[in-house]
């Protein structure tokens, strides 16, 4: 109770007019104590988060024995439990882009509750935490790439392998064998992330009721199975659709003829119907190729994971054993191998076209392990440092770095642009060394890499690398002949700087990939899609007119991943396939 006035002051009676000022004083101050006492407890119910929450709920009828029914988190759930939707439930996983829906009440609950919760996170990667408007606004226009690129393939070229956006027809390269609806295939899982349920939908039910593989003619053992047998198990690794597994199975055991060899080395092409296989014509010495026999190993363990069946992960051992074995000069793979002999056919040594993914799939086998392929690990590691003493070499200006081809062990300046993967590899390697001083090492190995890689697109009229390069006197970073000068809608360089960005935090790998995408928006974009250009120092650039089904699920994912945040397919928990096909690490 509040105490009363004294009714004397200096020791005499208080008249009546001071009594009545102090009883006004009184009720003044009496009043603001109550007002202070309605905004305190005002203040605490609205502003503690967990009192509001659990007050909201009760006046929507909800309680927390039913919180587990909640296929998104509530907005002021903790961040670490809205991330990438867990393998096990189709319901949760329909739609990556409902995480975006998730930050942008995370972040107005972050601004609520003044950024009270503590977030483990490096300096350079606060920016994610509260996504720019910017960032989202290049997200949602790679986003509509995509949809202009599938709706042209849609319209014009359903079911056929490739579409030609300016002649507004089909297009189908020998790779295939026959038409199999390849766009399809290599789109769904770029369809799924980005939040496409319509047209995913589309695209299962093709694949459902017309995907055969009884077609004639000889089709790469190493090209259906990176696009189609990769493609459908990212699909069925993202929905648990059985389908999906079980055309990969389906397909799988049309492609395991091509493994009868004395040592198990595949040829080259397959024919689906009759079980024949041979190689390239062109192959040096009838020789199989490092890329194409070691490009293999994902998809096929996956398939042994998924379905139970050894012989897939038996099939793709019994190669790498043999080259585990083999000799090798100075610790490197050349390109061509005798199927029935094993030896070595010639001694070109590149990461770049008929070498480059054979050393990609040795550090993604190690992670996609859970980092339990010892095998693996080994010969990754030895191998690059084998490319660290004989094919690193530096630009004449000392400038740039390159990884140089090697023939007959003599170094050439010509680097591919397929090449450029290998930035992201490095950082990859780096990421998951045993030991933090190489690792570093390995990364920044990989970030001179893409800087060079960098400096052939921003050095050509267009912005966009191309095929190939050289680092000359007078001419780095640069084509010199008119076959070395197109551009086919490659992503290579596009997917390290995704996984350096991813990896590093560094802001310029999201500048450069927004660079790549307008310059790619400018000189390719055609009626009904998107072609590749026959020459990049030349404007305007002369269309080639055919889509890659590879843009689709390379180049537009590696791009939409770039702004997207790192829980869309982390790293730790995916890798990507040859053809950026997300598979699940094995926990």
């Amino acid at each position: 109770m509040l105490p009363t006035y004294y009714r004397h002051s200096d020791g005499a009676p208080v008249t009546s007019t001071v009594k009545g000022v102090r009883r006004s004083r009184e009720k003044f101050i009496l009043l603001m104590i109550f007002i202070a006492f309605v905004f305190v407890c005002f203040g605490a119910f609205y502003y503690v988060p967990d009192l509001k929450e659990s007050y909201t709920k009760l006046l929507d009828g909800q309680d927390n024995n039913h919180q587990h029914q909640l296929a998104i988190p509530p907005p002021n759930a903790n961040k670490k439990s809205a991330r990438f939707p867990p393998l096990e439930s189709n319901k949760k996983e329909d739609g990556v882009h409902q995480r975006y829906q998730e930050v942008e009440k995370e972040q107005t609950n972050d601004d609520v509750k003044g950024n009270s919760e503590k977030k483990d996170i490096t300096p350079e990667k606060k920016v994610q935490n509260k996504e720019s408007a910017d960032i989202k606004k290049k997200r949602d226009f790679i986003k509509k790439m995509m949809q202009h690129s599938w709706n042209g393939y849609v319209k014009y070229a359903w079911g056929s392998n490739e579409l030609r956006p300016s002649s507004l027809s089909s297009h189908s390269a020998s790779i295939f064998g026959s038409s199999m609806g390849a766009t399809i295939i290599d789109a769904m899982d770029t369809l799924h992330i980005m939040g496409m349920h319509d047209e995913f939908k589309k695209a299962r039910d093709w694949i459902a009721q017309n995907l055969k593989f009884q077609g004639g003619g000889e089709a790469s053992v190493f090209e259906i199975t990176i696009r189609f047998v990769g493609g459908l198990l990212s699909a069925y690794a993202l929905t648990k659709d059985d389908m999906f597994k079980n055309k990969a199975e389906e397909l799988a055991d049309k492609l395991l003829p091509a493994f009868n060899t004395r040592t198990g080395i595949p040829r080259a092409t397959i024919n689906l119907a009759s079980g024949g296989s041979r190689n390239w014509g062109w192959a040096a010495g009838g020789a199989s190729i490092l890329a194409e026999i070691g490009t293999l190993h994902l998809e096929f363990a996956y398939l042994s994971q998924v379905t139970g069946k050894k012989k897939y992960v038996q099939a793709v051992e019994r190669v790498r054993n043999h080259l585990q074995k083999i000799d090798k000069p100075n610790g490197l793979y050349p390109v061509y191998i005798n199927p029935d002999s094993g030896s070595w056919a010639q001694h070109t040594v590149t990461l770049g076209a008929l070498g480059d993914s054979f050393y990609e799939y040795l550090i993604k086998s190690y992670v996609m392990s859970g980092k339990k392929d010892k095998v693996a690990e080994k010969m990754y590691y030895d191998t690059v440092e084998a490319i660290k003493t004989h094919m690193v070499k530096k630009s004449p200006s000392q400038e740039l770095t390159y990884l140089a081809e090697l023939h007959g062990g003599h170094p050439s300046s010509k680097m591919d642009h397929l090449a450029c993967f290998a930035g992201g590899m490095f950082a990859l390697g780096g990421k998951n060394h045993h030991d933090p001083s190489k690792g570093k090492e390995q990364i920044s190995l990989g970030a001179e890499i893409t800087n060079s890689c960098h400096e052939s697109y921003i050095r050509s009229a267009t912005k966009i690398g191309p095929e190939a390069f050289h680092f000359d006197q007078g001419s780095e970073a640069r084509a010199l002949y008119g076959n070395e000068k197109y551009y086919i809608l490659r992503p290579e360089t596009i997917e390290s700087y995704f996984v350096l960005w991813r990896i590093t935090g560094d802001t310029k790998y999201r500048e450069w990939g927004w660079d790549a995408a307008q310059a790619i928006e400018k000189h390719c974009k055609a009626t009904a899609g998107y072609s590749g250009i026959r020459d990049v120092y030349t404007v305007p650039a002369q269309q080639d007119d055919v889509q890659q089904s590879f843009f689709l699920a390379e180049t537009l994912k590696y791009l939409y991943l770039l702004f997207s945040d790192d829980d869309v397919i982390p790293l730790d928990k995916w890798v990507f396939n040859t053809e950026a096909h997300p598979l699940p690490v094995n926990a």
